[in-house]
């Protein structure tokens, strides 16, 4: 069986390298173009695409799917199984009705749940306490197609985006490993979703992640975790873009304005009033200019005036 990967970030990563070391047939890897990164603005290549490189596997990167510029490439390759993880774009119908067992994704939250870009830092935000895996045949919705299997794992309380993202990668290859081996075994299972529970999960940008102190503790930890580590939260002090990256949460008792400062807790971080009857605990902080640290560190160098609101 020879299989076409189709994927771009590092959450694609361990998904192919199971495909490679499992011994699949595995005759291309198509992934977004390079781009340009950091101040220098050097090209940088996608991470699927520096692990194809090392393996050997021939590597295209077409600007468009659209236009059909890709259809000579995908005769000459001639799949029978196109597998799609995280690649960033809609595949047109000539390519989803190409390969004899058809296209395959992995995607990164229980379907119909969180359909979308961003699956992974929504359901935190949200405060959902378990998410998972889906493995479904694709169409040509937005992660609207069968259902194949599903893998659940629990959400921690202080867990990050970024270490639920690496959780959900290695499930994602064990996942696709096991649908693989169904589809060997032939036929595959296919459970269509039910569309009326569906939800959705949009790319995420900087406008999300300016902390509301009005709203209630939770949610505005479940924020700082969910956009760890990007676009990461912020607030402002005094006029200086305060960058938040971990919080804890306490019991306060006081009438102070959401967003005052209470004071330092030693060993904890500093106490900020919420919306509600709790105040958010500042672990670690990262100022214009300046690193990331925490909040102890900080202090030993700056001030900050309790009394003062973020905003």
């Amino acid at each position: 069986m020879k299989i076409l990967f189709m994927g771009t970030p590092e959450f694609a990563v361990p998904c192919l390298d199971m495909l490679v070391n499992e011994g699949y047939n595995v005759i291309g890897a198509v992934t977004q173009p390079d781009k340009p990164k950091g101040r220098g603005h050097k090209l940088s290549q996608p991470p699927v695409k520096e692990y194809a490189v090392s393996k050997g596997i021939p590597v295209f990167q077409p600007s468009n799917l659209k236009n059909g510029s890709f259809k000579d490439d995908l005769e000459n390759l001639n799949p029978d199984l196109i597998v799609v993880v995280a690649y960033g774009k809609i595949l047109p119908k000539y390519i989803l009705d190409y390969p004899k067992y058809g296209c395959i994704n992995v995607h990164a939250s229980l379907l119909p749940k969180y359909r979308g870009a961003g699956p992974i830092q929504w359901c935190i935000i949200n405060g959902e306490k378990e998410t998972g895996i889906t493995t479904m045949y694709m169409d040509e919705g937005m992660d609207t197609g069968d259902m194949i299997l599903k893998k659940k794992i629990s959400i921690g309380e202080d867990e990050t985006a970024g270490e639920l993202h690496d959780r959900l990668s290695v499930l994602g290859a064990e996942a696709l490993k096991e649908t693989v081996g169904l589809l060997e075994k032939g036929p595959m299972p296919r459970e269509p979703q039910p569309h009326h529970e569906a939800t959705y999960a949009p790319m995420l940008d900087k406008s999300i992640s300016r902390i509301n102190w009005s709203k209630p503790a939770i949610e505005i930890k479940n924020l700082v975790r969910g956009v760890n580590p990007w676009p990461v939260a912020y607030t402002y002090y005094k006029d200086q873009c305060m960058k938040v990256w971990s919080v804890d949460i306490e019991e306060c008792c006081t009438d102070e304005v959401p967003g005052t400062i209470l004071k330092y807790i030693n060993n904890k971080g500093l106490a900020v009033k919420a919306g509600d009857k709790y105040c958010i605990i500042i672990k670690e902080v990262q100022f214009e200019g300046g690193k990331r640290m925490g909040i102890d560190e900080y202090l030993r160098g700056h001030s900050i005036i309790y009394g003062e609101c973020l905003s």
